[in-house]
């Protein structure tokens, strides 16, 4: 079982996510995040699906999704050398001496204060699933109110693309 990052460019059409989740759902596959937005040409948009799975059975879902009417192409960014970030946004109690050590944190990682109550921190972070988790252990996970993450999004480095 490996983790695979999908990218995959789509018609923007209403019920296309529907139909590439419902793929998912119909054959008992997991996604462990989605994200989808429009692209620089308005009429695709393009899907970061992230999934675990066997290199059988994401075999299985890149041909099932290739054969979906709204999907214009694919490729799955784990076999290439690619980028992926996410952002998360934090919610922490910051009282006393610990508020100190939050922000000395946060600056560790690269992440920025966007709020400041008396007691708490809303603290904002990107980078990769490892690196988020590993703010989230640092901070001390019993300090964290509310956490909430976008999901992946990937990019292939160098010349490769993912065009129409």
């Amino acid at each position: 079982m490996r983790r695979h990052v999908i990218a995959v460019l789509l018609e923007n059409e209403s019920g296309a996510l529907s139909r590439v989740a419902g793929l998912f759902s119909a054959r008992g596959y997991n996604i462990e995040s989605l994200t989808v937005a429009a692209t620089h040409d308005p009429t695709l948009s393009r899907m970061t699906i992230v999934t675990i799975g066997t290199d059988r059975v994401v075999e299985q879902i890149i041909k099932q999704l290739n054969k979906l009417v709204d999907v214009v192409r694919l490729t799955d960014l784990t076999e290439v050398p690619f980028i992926e970030r996410e952002i998360m946004m934090v919610k922490v109690r910051a009282v006393d001496s610990g508020r100190e050590e939050l922000k000395r944190m946060t600056d560790i990682f690269r992440g920025r204060i966007l709020d400041v109550t008396e007691s708490s921190y809303v603290i904002e972070l990107t980078g990769d699933d490892h690196k988020l988790s590993a703010f989230l252990d640092a901070i001390g996970r019993d300090n964290i109110i509310e956490a909430v993450r976008s999901g992946a999004t990937g990019i292939a480095r160098g010349d490769k693309s993912l065009k129409p």
